[in-house]
């Protein structure tokens, strides 16, 4: 394990240095991720089309198909009293921690929603009506998600919101994600998951009523569904494999940050990637790495996960890693430079979400904090966003001139319309002009 481990130590004395942080760097983008994407592709949209036109019969034979659970579209979705059932056996100590992580989500997302802060008279904010969210529940189930997507929803004030998540053995649903869905009042579950269900949410059928806006995270068919349909339904991100960008210094603690890379790569497929100008600490963190992982749970999976994904790249100055760490746009971006890591933290504008300090690890924003863990992934966060509670408003522009105003802006407005070769819009204008 330790020689392959060393494999993924990039150090500038290297000769081939430049060229393998570019590969690191295209391994960690779309196309590295997406192996076999244009057939994979081709595949989601086949799923979706049928879909669009068959509707919940095609449903059910690829939940048939894809998940080897036989559904008739009358079981597709979890009865009112299952959720009540799955509520009713919490743990009381694990319904006390949701609740707790619940009341957080919701006071971070109601402190920056714009709709209800915004007073200018040329812009309504109006929630939207209905949204699917996506939540991984079969190999992975995460009931976190559901806090994470839902609570920013509610907030912003989305009437209608179904939860998607794919069904496990005999056609069963993680009670905790049951539960949940019950304590947050969401009525609307289904045991479908995968393209199918996406396209389902999208195009709607005869069981699932179209939606809005779908939202969540997913593995590569999910998103590229989710790809598919977007123009006909709002998305949040292409989102994809999870990952994690430590910038550290010297004065960082080796163990902890690799911890911290162990709890992205056991996603597998995600990447722990760290970024430090101290080689001394790249060291003890690879030797951290092989201690650790052997222990884990999942150390053979986990293990393969790092030699795919990820990497510790050693620079010379701090300013040459915060220039990678901005170009690289990652999901989690932690910062562990002891007392400097807020003035670092202030350099960096490519992320999901930054984790400022040793006492901040990414499952304190998983779980906690408040903003949502829905982030953008592969490279995306340079111009994709977290999702929050203004991702479920929609905008619309409020327009209203008085006679004196039309007349004061008239011939600017016509001669602008001429300029353009449309003579109906100006003499829209002119027409009004001329009954003074």
């Amino acid at each position: 394990m330790a020689a392959a481990f060393d494999d993924i130590l990039f150090k500038t004395s290297d000769a081939d240095y430049p060229d393998r942080l570019r590969r690191l760097r295209a391994e960690h983008s779309m196309s590295g991720f997406l192996e076999n994407r244009g057939e994979l592709a081709q595949t989601v949209r086949q799923i979706v089309t049928d879909v669009a036109r068959r509707g919940d019969a095609a449903v059910a034979e690829y939940t048939e198909k894809f998940d080897t659970v036989k559904l008739s579209p009358g079981r597709f979705r979890i009865s009112a009293e299952d959720l009540k059932e799955a509520y009713r056996q919490f743990e009381p100590l694990l319904l006390k921690s949701l609740k707790k992580s619940i009341a957080n989500v919701r006071k971070y997302q109601s402190g920056i929603f714009i709709g209800a802060k915004n007073k200018h008279p040329g812009i309504r904010y109006t929630p939207l009506n209905r949204v699917a969210l996506c939540i991984p529940g079969a190999s992975a189930p995460l009931p976190s998600t559901v806090i994470m997507t839902a609570v920013p929803a509610q907030v912003a004030g989305v009437k209608e919101l179904a939860v998607l998540t794919p069904p496990r053995h005999k056609g069963s649903v993680h009670p905790v994600i049951l539960g949940l869905c019950h304590e947050l009042g969401i009525t609307e579950v289904y045991r479908l998951g995968g393209a199918q269900a996406v396209a389902a949410a999208a195009y709607g059928t005869k069981t699932i009523a179209k939606v809005d806006k779908i939202v969540g995270p997913g593995h590569d068919v999910v998103q590229l569904a989710k790809k598919e349909v977007f123009g006909l339904v709002d998305i949040d991100s292409f989102a994809g494999p999870s990952d994690v960008l430590i910038v550290a210094n010297d004065k960082a603690n080796p163990a902890w940050v690799a911890a911290d890379m162990l709890s992205q790569a056991e996603h597998n497929p995600g990447a722990g990637l760290v970024v430090t100008d101290s080689m001394a600490l790249a060291q003890k963190v690879l030797a951290e790495l092989e201690s650790q992982c052997a222990r884990l749970n999942r150390a053979e999976a986990t293990a393969e996960c790092l030699k795919a994904y990820s990497a510790i790249v050693v620079c010379q100055t701090m300013e040459a890693v915060i220039d990678w760490a901005n170009d690289f746009a990652a999901e989690h971006l932690q910062v562990q430079c002891g007392r400097q890591s807020k003035a670092v933290s202030k350099k960096l504008v490519n992320a999901g979400a930054i984790f400022i300090g040793p006492w901040t690890p990414v499952a304190v924003g998983d779980y906690w904090a408040g903003p949502s863990h829905t982030l953008p992934t592969r490279q995306t966060s340079k111009f994709f966003s977290a999702l929050t509670s203004n991702d479920f408003v929609k905008s619309t522009s409020i327009i209203e001139y008085t006679q004196q105003q039309l007349a004061d802006a008239a011939e600017d407005i016509v001669r602008l319309a001429t300029t353009e070769g449309l003579d109906a819009h100006a003499k829209s204008i002119q027409k009004r002009l001329e009954q003074r």
